[in-house]
């Protein structure tokens, strides 16, 4: 019952004798001191060297990012901002090991402390949902289960993108059809782990997760699949679920080869946060801001696919505002707001959809309250007013025109920066995460 987490991450570690990612006192420390190189064994000081010295170009990247993640207003609701302890184990000498199959039954040696960490997470996940390890096992995604379950030429059922749906919907049929019910809870996954949000294991077969989003993991995915009696049959002999052989090996080694075992030791840490009280008063605050975030929106005129959220997003249609998710999306990231583009129902285009998608997770993580949002709600609102203004001047009615005229009227950028500027001296108020400001290169 793997939880390998085949997903890659890309992290860097300073590994010369200086503190870890500049935030706490831990040090890595290099193999051989300056004074003991040996003759012409010149390697060992290049992959000690830290990563300012060895890639400025990426490091200097890396900055820029900090500063975008600082200065800014993240709202893409399948975006988070996991912890340090999650980045520390992410690009830990984890990496460096590699370990087909699963633990007690590897193709290589030397994986005594790797089973351990890929065991630890098995065990947190089962307790991060409150499951039962004689009903439930675990390994990771989507494409996983159906390369497991499905014969060529069987059928997936699912609801079209634009319509939504409810678990329940899939549990009645897949009973009456004696189907297999898949639930992705990928983007809520953090508020069922928290008990804010009723939970797909009640109903389903198998449930599939990221482990990035609510859940504030790393990048990841993860199974979960039911064990033990299915039922009894006619003869009154027990059946029991068949999920747990045929997901392994369509895992390892049907899909992947060598898990990524920082990955794995990150989500372990992620999942032991996923318990404590900080997490469940987090999960709270992400749906009352949410719901503050709606209400503040709704007062201002503006649809809600739905009428509202019972969870961490919003999805507003954009429609009834004579303008387009992907002109909004634009004049949001020219003043430092990322969110997303999404359909609405009616909607025929996906690349040119009628709605904005927002969701308050990682926000949230930097610490912002109801208030705040009433406040980002302002922000989104002056936006969606400039992207009409540019819609207006544009000289033509094609996305690129609307480009072009934001880009090159001075009245509208100049409108751009005011907007810009107060979105940042907001944004700058609150916490960065997973570094510190003070290490910062680019603070201005």
């Amino acid at each position: 019952m793997a939880m390998a987490t085949a997903l890659r991450k890309l992290s860097s570690a300073a590994l010369r004798r200086q503190p870890l990612s500049r935030i706490t006192p831990l040090y890595y420390m290099a193999s051989l001191p300056a004074t003991e190189e040996r003759s012409g064994v010149t390697w060992p000081k290049q992959l000690n060297a830290p990563l300012e010295e060895v890639d400025p170009e990426i490091a200097d990247i890396i900055e820029h990012e900090k500063a975008r993640q600082w200065k800014g207003l993240e709202l893409i609701p399948s975006e988070n901002f996991t912890s340090v302890s999650v980045m520390q184990a992410v690009g830990s000498v984890m990496t460096n090991k590699y370990s087909e199959g699963y633990p007690g039954a590897r193709y290589y040696g030397g994986n005594e402390y790797i089973d351990m960490a890929e065991s630890l997470c098995q065990k947190r996940a089962l307790e991060a949902f409150r499951l039962d390890p004689a009903k439930w096992g675990g390994s990771p995604a989507n494409f996983h289960v159906y390369t497991a379950l499905l014969k060529p030429h069987e059928r997936i059922m699912a609801l079209d993108l634009p319509h939504g749906g409810h678990l329940s919907h899939g549990y009645q049929v897949c009973d009456k059809q004696k189907a297999i019910l898949l639930a992705d809870m990928a983007h809520i996954s953090g508020l069922v782990a928290a008990g804010v949000v009723p939970s797909p294991f009640d109903y389903a077969d198998v449930v599939t997760t990221t482990t990035h989003k609510s859940l504030r993991g790393p990048r990841g995915a993860m199974i979960f699949y039911r064990k033990g009696v299915k039922g009894v049959n006619k003869q009154g002999k027990e059946v029991m679920y068949d999920f747990e052989d045929k997901i392994n090996a369509a895992v390892f080694p049907g899909l992947q080869g060598g898990p990524h075992n920082h990955t794995i030791t990150g989500l372990a840490v992620a999942l032991k946060q996923a318990t404590t009280p900080e997490y469940r008063a987090y999960q709270e605050q992400v749906m009352s801001n949410c719901a503050k975030f709606a209400q503040s929106l709704t007062a201002k005129g503006y649809e809600l696919v739905s009428g509202g959220t019972d969870n961490h997003l919003v999805l507003v249609n954009l429609k009834s505002k004579g303008i387009d998710g992907s002109r909004v999306e634009k004049v949001l990231e020219n003043v430092h707001i990322a969110a997303n583009k999404n359909t609405v129902p009616g909607d025929v285009s996906a690349m040119v959809p009628g709605g904005i998608r927002m969701g308050t997770p990682a926000l949230t993580s930097r610490g912002f309250v109801e208030e705040d949002f009433a406040k980002v709600a302002d922000f989104f609102d002056a936006a969606v007013n400039l992207a009409l203004k540019v819609k207006a001047a544009a000289g033509g009615t094609k996305l690129k025109d609307f480009v072009a005229t934001l880009q090159s009227d001075s009245n509208i950028q100049s409108e751009i920066a005011k907007l810009r500027h107060d979105v940042e001296e907001y944004a700058k108020q609150f916490p960065t995460i997973g570094f510190e400001k003070e290490t910062m290169k680019y603070k201005n």
